[in-house]
Formats: structure tokens, C-alpha cells, sequence
């Protein structure tokens, strides 16, 4: 036994899929099936059974999680203690923050080297993805901190709101639709739309919506961030919906927003663990991001600090 196999038994458990294990892990899924099965074997337990394509964890297994999770968690503490002293020890602190691909590319920037000027004692890290990501990293403790939507879905954080936004239409700038006000089911019927993943939640919004105005959508691509929606209705290739916060920073691409109709909220926080609170760098950085964020909205992007 050994910890990369503990890694993806806990990677395994989290996700409830080798596919979802090896994306968290940053290996093959065939790497991951052959960790996962030599762990079973030099434990002598059988620790899943597949069902309907999903892995369903045996009880073995539900009684060995807490286990693992904490051997891993140590390990990554041991990590961290490292990364500490060879960045130059312990007067200098690391702080990990996971937020959405798009702020990561377009507000963090500005945002940490404001950040590090004022503590210059300070080292960040930023990881992106998706809300869920960002759950999924404070959960494990490869980010201290996350910037996510709430409700949050996983057991274990703690988040309280911050700001509020909403979703809006984006579309190629001369579309028909800049001409309305806002822009509702009805008036996307027969309009190729550019849309987020599946697995998000606005995703399923949407097409809650469609399904009570009974239209349906005609979905001409799926992307996984809104900056690559807000890429593709500039080019061209169809409408969208998106959060009005991250559509704002790509606001010099070439299209325009209207508010959708029905209104979709949205709460977000900076999420922790729950019985690990963030420490007095990690509450200065949130403070110092939520106020980044802030700053740079404007009335039609749609936003409110609350």
C-alpha cells in the first residue's frame, strides 16, 4: 500500500467515478483503475462493486474513508510544511485560492499584485475550474479557500454570501436580440445557443426553464467556462447565458448582455472548511478580493455586495 493508492481510493470515494478521480488527479484513468485495484488487492477487501457505470462504494469502504482522509490530509499538511520552507520558511505564509477560469485569468492578475503589496510576507497560489472544483479543493485542502456559488453542494464548508449576481443573454453585438430589454425563453426559440456544461448548475436552470415554457433549446456547442461562452458569441456561433459577474470581464470581446428572463440568482461566497477557519491572511485576502470585484462592476453587470 501506498499513499498515491490512498489518493485515488479518497479521489474515487469523492467523485463516485475513476473518470471523475483521474480528472481531480491529473491521471489516465487507466492509471487510476490499476492504483485502485492494487489497493484492493494488498488490502485483501474488495472495496467497490459497479453498478450502471457508477462505482458504488462497499461498506468496507465507507468504514475506511475516515481513515484515508486523514492520512491523506496529513500527507498534504507535510506538503504544505515544506512548500513553506523552501519558499524561505515560516515568515512567509502560502495561501491557496481556488475561483472560476475566467477570474483567474482576467481579475486575479491585478487582484494578488495589489494583494502581495500589501503583505509582502505573502504567497498565493490560484487554482481554477468550476464552483464544484473549488468545493472540491477546500474539501481536500489543496485550496485554503474558494470563491463558489450558494448553496454550497458538498458536506463539510462553511461559506457565507458576499455578493450577488445574475444570469444574463449575451449575443453577438448587431443581433436581433439587442433590441429588447431583456431577453426571455420565448424570444431564444429557433436561436443557436452556445451553452455551459451539464454538470453545472445554471446548466440545469436553463433547461428547467426551457422545459416549463416548453421550448426547446437548440444547442449549437457546449463549453465548460464563461469565458469560452463569451469567446464563441463573439464569434459568432450562437447566444448564451451566463453569469453577469464573469461575463463582465470579458466585456471587451465583441458581443452585448441583456437580463434573462426568468430571473436566475446567484449567491456567492468564499467557502472553508467548516471546522477549520480561515486564518487572518486568508480573511484579508477575501476581504481584498470581494472589494477587487466590486470595484470593477458596472450597473448593467448585474452585481450587489450583500
Amino acid at each position: 500500500m501506498n499513499f498515491k493508492q490512498l489518493e485515488v481510493f479518497q479521489a474515487v470515494m469523492a467523485s463516485g467515478s475513476t473518470t471523475g478521480a483521474a480528472q481531480r488527479l491529473d491521471l489516465s484513468q487507466s492509471a487510476v483503475s490499476r492504483l485502485l485495484a492494487q489497493f484492493e488487492e494488498d488490502l485483501g477487501l474488495r472495496l467497490f462493486v459497479r453498478e450502471k457505470g457508477r462505482l458504488l462504494p462497499t461498506r468496507e469502504a465507507q468504514s475506511l474513508l475516515q481513515d484515508a482522509q486523514g492520512l491523506v490530509d496529513a500527507t498534504q499538511c507535510f506538503r504544505r510544511h515544506s512548500e513553506q520552507l523552501r519558499l524561505g520558511g515560516f515568515n512567509r505564509q502560502l495561501l491557496k485560492v481556488a475561483v472560476p477560469a475566467t477570474l483567474a485569468q482576467q481579475l486575479m492578475p491585478p487582484v494578488v499584485d495589489s494583494f502581495v503589496r500589501l503583505h509582502p510576507g505573502a504567497v498565493l497560489e490560484v487554482l481554477s475550474g468550476s464552483y464544484s472544483d473549488a468545493e472540491r479543493a477546500v474539501l481536500s485542502r489543496e485550496a485554503d479557500m474558494g470563491l463558489v456559488r450558494l448553496p454550497v453542494e458538498i458536506a463539510g464548508l462553511q461559506a457565507k454570501a458576499s455578493l450577488e449576481a445574475e444570469a444574463v443573454c449575451i449575443m453577438p453585438r448587431g443581433h436581433p436580440l439587442e433590441k429588447l430589454e431583456t431577453v426571455g425563453v420565448l424570444d431564444l426559440a429557433d436561436v443557436s445557443l452556445v451553452l455551459l456544461g451539464r454538470q453545472r448548475l445554471i446548466r440545469h436552470e436553463i433547461d428547467m426553464a426551457f422545459r416549463q415554457a416548453r421550448v426547446m433549446p437548440r444547442i449549437g456547442a457546449e463549453v465548460h467556462s464563461v469565458g469560452v461562452a463569451c469567446a464563441f458569441v463573439a464569434q459568432g456561433l450562437g447566444v448564451s447565458i451566463v453569469n453577469a459577474l464573469l461575463a463582465s470581464y470579458c466585456r471587451d470581446m465583441n458581443f452585448s448582455s441583456r437580463p434573462f428572463r426568468p430571473r436566475i440568482a446567484y449567491q456567492l461566497g468564499i467557502a472553508s472548511l467548516e471546522k477549520s477557519p480561515l486564518s487572518a491572511l486568508g480573511e484579508a485576502f477575501s476581504r481584498h478580493l470581494i472589494d477587487a470585484i466590486m470595484a470593477s462592476v458596472r450597473p448593467e453587470d448585474c452585481t450587489r455586495r450583500i
